[in-house]
């Protein structure tokens, strides 16, 4: 006999020995498909393959250039980590920090912390619950998807003052951020209580 927990409503089933690997055992509350532990594993691989997919995106999404700007005859070529070195030289230390914060190290952050969950499994049962909630808090702050549409939105207004072209960053930066939001909806948090 083996106790299952509803992941909606937290009811808690009997199962027979070879009901827990059947898909399809519905909740006596919510009427939920309680989730098997194959299944919860797939989400979890397929939650990391997204993670690992953004993760190996980053690094050309931040460091290719995402934009070239052409205004007077003068040519600039940005990236995102070029224009927060920009800012520091500038003397914008406190933007700039926000920026490197929020843009590069809580995405990095969640992904990572993604991937420990979902594939390495170094931490132990009792901090699994803590990483998590640094998932949920990254998540909540990372400003990747925030920067692509401001990113759009610039893109858009300035089509009539300057001319510009996108660098081979937009296509890493968009699948980057997409990947990111794939791995964070696939993700199981029952899984995070499985061997």
């Amino acid at each position: 006999m083996t106790l299952k927990a509803c992941h909606c409503c937290g009811q808690v089933h009997r199962l027979a020995e070879g009901s827990e690997s059947t898909v399809g055992y519905a909740c006596t509350r919510c009427g939920t498909t309680i989730a098997s532990r194959a299944r919860s594993q797939r989400s979890s691989q397929r939650a990391a393959a997204a993670a690992m997919a953004a993760l190996l995106l980053f690094p050309a999404a931040i460091f290719l250039p995402i934009l070239e700007i052409e205004k007077l005859g003068h040519r600039y070529h940005s990236s995102i980590v070029g224009g927060i070195v920009e800012l520091y030289a500038q003397g914008s230390w406190f933007v700039a920090t926000i920026i490197f914060a929020f843009s590069i190290v809580l995405p990095v952050l969640k992904l990572v912390t993604l991937l420990e969950l979902c594939w390495f499994r170094w931490l132990e049962h009792h901090h699994r619950a803590t990483a998590y909630r640094i998932i949920e808090f990254s998540g909540r702050w990372s400003m990747l998807d925030v920067m692509l549409l401001a990113f759009l939105v610039m893109l858009i207004k300035l089509s009539g003052i300057v001319e510009f072209q996108v660098g081979p960053a937009v296509v890493a930066f968009a699948l980057c951020v997409a990947m990111s939001i794939v791995a964070s909806m696939l993700f199981d948090p029952h899984s995070i209580w499985g061997e």
